[in-house]
């Protein structure tokens, strides 16, 4: 294989954080994480018997391993407060707090630590369990995420999380395997 010559133009990978802003400030985050390959590796979501509509999410044993190690981010730090989440086929929607500045632990320390964790466990259950293996990477390289600055948005992310199985059938990430 040829090797790829760096171009600044097309390989400089900008930051998709708020510039300036400093994530290890108190207040609510809207994140989501999704696999690497959007493979639909954390469960289905079928359809209610008319066949007409999303209705029902059905996580299997990794997506319980992923609500299990979200669950355990609190004993880990300990100025994190979490609000709703919900674990889909092939990614993951949460709302965290920061609760203060004490620990200077950033937003991304949090998520890069749950990544972590949730990848190794995937692959120590790859091999044990015979776990879907994945190709290079369980996670995407980044997450997105939302600052919530006010009640209603925070209601209105919480209402989306909520609702996301009953949208399923309009979700960017609902694409068929390759």
């Amino acid at each position: 294989m040829d090797k790829i010559k760096y171009n600044p133009q097309i390989h400089n990978r900008q930051s998709i954080r708020l510039k300036g802003y400093d994530y290890s400030q108190a207040g609510l985050y809207f994140v989501t994480l999704v696999v690497n390959s959007k493979k639909m590796l954390f469960g289905n979501i079928e359809k209610n018997k008319n066949d007409v509509i999303y209705n029902e999410l059905i996580i299997n044993e990794v997506g319980e391993m992923l609500k299990e190690e979200w669950l355990k981010i609190t004993q880990r730090f300990n100025n994190i407060r979490l609000h709703e989440f919900i674990v889909m086929p092939n990614h993951f929607h949460a709302i965290l707090e920061i609760e203060n500045q004490i620990a200077k632990k950033k937003l991304g320390d949090v998520i890069g630590a749950y990544k972590s964790i949730t990848t190794v466990e995937y692959i120590r259950n790859v091999k044990k369990k015979n776990w879907q293996p994945f190709d290079g990477r369980l996670w995407q390289r980044n997450y997105w995420e939302h600052i919530i600055r006010n009640q209603k948005s925070h209601e209105q992310i919480a209402n989306y999380i909520h609702d996301n199985p009953q949208k399923w059938d309009k979700d960017l990430f609902n694409i068929l395997e390759m």
